[in-house]
């Protein structure tokens, strides 16, 4: 019969090895002191930590300021001339246009300015000419209309979704730089934006909305199936701004990693959109080069990317 091993049992914790201290008018061993101590030191740091970020949030705030009030000059400008313009905000979900759209209007005369997002096509539109109602939507002399996705909804999210079909997207494609060059023509100032954001950047944004109540709303079906078409939709891209970006209507690519700067720079390229009176002499209105780029640089880089990897990264 085998002996079955003793355990040594473990010593008692001795008074002696965790000591009582006086803290104040209470007594407390010196291990219960060390664990409060700890628990206070990370409290701290996680105070210290969103005061931080809660004063460089303010701090980026304040540097849009004094290019919202030259927005509200630009305003007055196309107010006074009887100039009409129009804003496109495109670029996949998540990329930071609404937020950009929000600190633009912000001190923004309402009688002036219109933000437009319309929802999804009724029976009767579809059956209408494609631009119908989006010309419904286009400013008057004096007005700024500002369009959360536009017409290019049938060169990115429509051809994707299958929400087109193939000739209607080539119908489009043809059509839309004649379309925008008899805008331009005819007065209208036409600005065309796109943010750009990375995949691991929309699906961080992504699990943000999802894991808080207070952003859930802004997670849409569609949203949920970007990350899994995020290929389609660079093709869609690139073919879009080789096909639609023209001298006379180019697109600008506003890398929005940095939400902030996003703004800001979003902000220069619709100031310098318009040579208004009064603009202030000591404001930097030239773009940051990592932040904005052109639509050919955009190009260039995504066609580098396919030659050295075989196919788009972004």
């Amino acid at each position: 019969m085998t002996d079955t091993p003793r355990r040594t049992p473990t010593p008692a914790l001795k008074s002696s090895d965790d000591p009582v201290v006086q803290v104040g008018r209470r007594r407390l061993r010196v291990s219960t002191v060390v664990a409060e101590n700890a628990r206070l030191r990370t409290e701290l740091a996680d105070r210290k930590k969103r005061e931080s970020s809660a004063s460089r949030k303010a701090r980026l705030e304040n540097q849009l300021k004094p290019f919202q009030v030259e927005l509200l000059k630009l305003q007055q400008h196309l107010e006074h001339h009887q100039r009409r313009m129009i804003v496109l905000f495109e670029g996949r979900d998540a990329a930071g246009k609404g937020g950009t759209i929000r600190r633009v209007t912000r001190y923004m005369n309402e009688k002036h300015y219109r933000v437009v997002a319309l929802g999804k096509p009724t029976e009767d539109q579809r059956t209408q000419w494609y631009f119908q109602r989006y010309v419904a939507q286009f400013p008057h002399g004096g007005e700024m209309v500002l369009f959360d996705r536009s017409w290019y909804n049938r060169a990115m999210v429509e051809p994707v979704f299958g929400f087109c079909t193939d000739d209607e997207y080539r119908n489009f494609i043809r059509g839309v730089v004649g379309f925008e060059k008899d805008l331009v023509r005819q007065g209208t100032i036409l600005v065309k934006l796109y943010f750009s954001v990375t995949k691991a950047e929309q699906k961080r944004r992504f699990d943000r909305r999802r894991d808080d109540p207070l952003r859930q709303w802004k997670l849409s079906e569609i949203d949920l199936q970007a990350q899994e078409h995020w290929d389609d939709f660079t093709e869609m891209k690139y073919r879009m701004l080789k096909r639609t970006s023209t001298v006379e209507a180019p697109w600008t690519i506003i890398r929005s990693e940095s939400k902030p700067e996003a703004r800001l720079n979003a902000m220069r390229v619709i100031l310098n959109a318009v040579d208004y009176e009064g603009r202030n002499a000591e404001l930097d209105f030239v773009p940051d080069s990592k932040v904005v780029v052109s639509a050919a640089a955009e190009l260039e880089r995504l066609d580098a990317e396919r030659i050295r990897n075989g196919q788009f990264s972004d």
